[in-house]
C-alpha cells in the first residue's frame, strides 16, 4: 500500500490488524504512527494502551504474546515493534533469538483487539523470505521511502489541503526549489504559510517568496532570473539580502558561475537529447536544479553563456588580486551580465 492509501483508510477508521512501515523517511513513519494512535484509541486510553518494543532487545515471541493478551480496561491496544531485523537480507546480530514461526502463525490469524505495527527503518527488505511475503499478503505493507523530486508538487498540494489552504500553481516551483524533498521542513513551511493566510486562504508566489526560508543556492537562481529579466534593481536587492546573511561576494560569484555553468551544460545536453534524469546524473546536481535550468537555458545563446562565465572568472580574479573592491566588483558584475547581449 502507498502512504496516501494507508492514511486515507486510517482516517476512515478502516484498520488492518497488522502493519509494516518500512523505509528511511522518518516523517512518513512518524505521521502514520500518530494518525494510527489518534484514530484507533480514545484519548483516555492513549497512556495505557500504547506499547513499544525494540526487536533488537526483545524476542518476537514476547511481542506476539503481548499482542494476543487482551487489553486492560480498553477495547483495543496498539503495539509498536521496532527494528524487525529478521526481515533484512543480512540480519544484524542481536542478543535475542527470534522464532519467526510464531510470527508467521500470528499473521495468518491476528488478534482482533490489537493493532500490531512493525517499524523497519531500512532502505530495503529481503522480499525473497517467506515472512516478508506473508507480510505483503496478510498485513498493510507500507513503503515510507524518501520522496522523489517529481512528487514534490503533489506533496505540497496534499499538505496544503490538510492545512485547509490552497497554493497557487506559480508558487509550487518556488517552494520545491527552496525546500527540496525534506518532508518535515516542507510541512513546517506549509504550516507557517497556513498561519499567515488563514483557513481557506491562498498562498501566492509572492507570499511564498516572502515566507519560505531561503537558501543561498536558490538565491543564486534568483540572481540568474534577475539577469534574464534584465532587472538590475532586483539583482542588487537580492545581493543586499544575501549580504545581510553574511554571504561573501567571492562565494556568490562562485555560486552564480556554478548556476550559469549548469545552464550551459543543460543547454548542450538538451541538444544531444539527454533526459532530465540523465542530466542530473551526469552533472551530479539536484533534479530540480536541472528542471529550472531547462527553463532558463532558452533565454541564452551558447556564446552568451560562455561570455557570462568568462566575466565571472575575470571578476573573481580581480577581487582576489585586490584590484577592485569586492562589493563594487559584484555590483559591476551584475550590470555586465544584465547587459550581456549588447556585449556579445
Amino acid at each position: 500500500m502507498s502512504y496516501f492509501e494507508t492514511i486515507k483508510d486510517i482516517r476512515k477508521k478502516k484498520f488492518s490488524p497488522v502493519y509494516l512501515f518500512y523505509g528511511t523517511e522518518s516523517y512518513l513513519i512518524q505521521d502514520l504512527k500518530q494518525q494510527l494512535v489518534a484514530k484507533s484509541l480514545n484519548k483516555e486510553d492513549m497512556d495505557t494502551s500504547v506499547l513499544t518494543y525494540d526487536l533488537e532487545e526483545t524476542s518476537i515471541q514476547e511481542v506476539i504474546e503481548d499482542a494476543e493478551t487482551y487489553p486492560f480496561l480498553s477495547e483495543r491496544k496498539v503495539i509498536f515493534a521496532y527494528n524487525p531485523v529478521f526481515l533484512k537480507a543480512k540480519p544484524d546480530k542481536v542478543p535475542v533469538e527470534h522464532n519467526v514461526d510464531v510470527l508467521q502463525s500470528y499473521l495468518l490469524q491476528p488478534a482482533e483487539h490489537t493493532l500490531l505495527v512493525f517499524v523497519a527503518p531500512y532502505e530495503k527488505l529481503d522480499e525473497r523470505k517467506k515472512i516478508t511475503k506473508l507480510f505483503k499478503k496478510h498485513a498493510a505493507y507500507v513503503a515510507c521511502q524518501p520522496v522523489k523530486e517529481w512528487d514534490i508538487p503533489q506533496w505540497i498540494k496534499n499538505l496544503a489541503d490538510e492545512s485547509g489552504i490552497s497554493v497557487d500553481e506559480r508558487a509550487f516551483d518556488l517552494i520545491g526549489e527552496e525546500i527540496g524533498s525534506n518532508l518535515l521542513i516542507l510541512k513546517q513551511e506549509i504550516d507557517k504559510m497556513a498561519l499567515f493566510v488563514g483557513e481557506g486562504g491562498i498562498v501566492t508566489k509572492e507570499i511564498a517568496d516572502k515566507l519560505v526560508s531561503h537558501n543561498s543556492n536558490t538565491s543564486g537562481l534568483k540572481l540568474v532570473d534577475a539577469v534574464i529579466e534584465k532587472d538590475l534593481n532586483k539583482a542588487i536587492h537580492i545581493f543586499k539580502d544575501l549580504q545581510k546573511s553574511n554571504e561573501e561576494p567571492i562565494a556568490l560569484i562562485a555560486l552564480l558561475a556554478s548556476q550559469f555553468r549548469t545552464i550551459f551544460h543543460v543547454k548542450l545536453m538538451a541538444k544531444k537529447g539527454y533526459s532530465q534524469n540523465q542530466m542530473a546524473q551526469q552533472l551530479k546536481v539536484h533534479p530540480y536544479v536541472v528542471k529550472m535550468s531547462q527553463k532558463r537555458e532558452r533565454s541564452f545563446h551558447i556564446d552568451e553563456l560562455k561570455k557570462i562565465m568568462d566575466i565571472c572568472t575575470e571578476t573573481d580574479s580581480s577581487i582576489k588580486q585586490g584590484k577592485t573592491d569586492k562589493i563594487l566588483a559584484f555590483e559591476l558584475l551584475l550590470y555586465q551580465l544584465i547587459h550581456i547581449k549588447k556585449a556579445v
